[in-house]
């Protein structure tokens, strides 16, 4: 099963991520898409059985995040792919 993830737009607005920032936080959300996607695709009611014959979702409602002072690249992306995993949704 191949899965395909296409962002159009990604805004970070009032960060201090500093230099390289934004790249590190682009990295981490797709390094943890790719992990729930991958896991959930194994799993027994997952994107492979609910989808076998694949699909498309043109735009994915995501949930508001919440991030502490001083929170690294990796932990922000990893809360903005948890949260958009979380409006990928199934079909109905």
């Amino acid at each position: 099963m191949k899965i395909h993830v296409h962002i159009e737009r990604l805004i970070l607005d009032g960060l201090p991520l500093g230099p390289g920032g934004g790249a590190r936080v682009q990295a981490a959300v797709e390094a943890e898409l790719t992990r729930l996607l991958s896991s959930d695709s194994l799993a027994e009611g997952g994107i492979a059985q609910a989808w076998p014959a694949g699909g498309a979702v043109p735009d994915v409602p995501a949930a508001a995040i919440r991030l502490n002072a001083g929170a690294r690249p990796a932990e922000i992306g990893g809360q903005i792919a948890r949260s958009v995993y979380g409006g990928i949704g199934r079909k109905p």
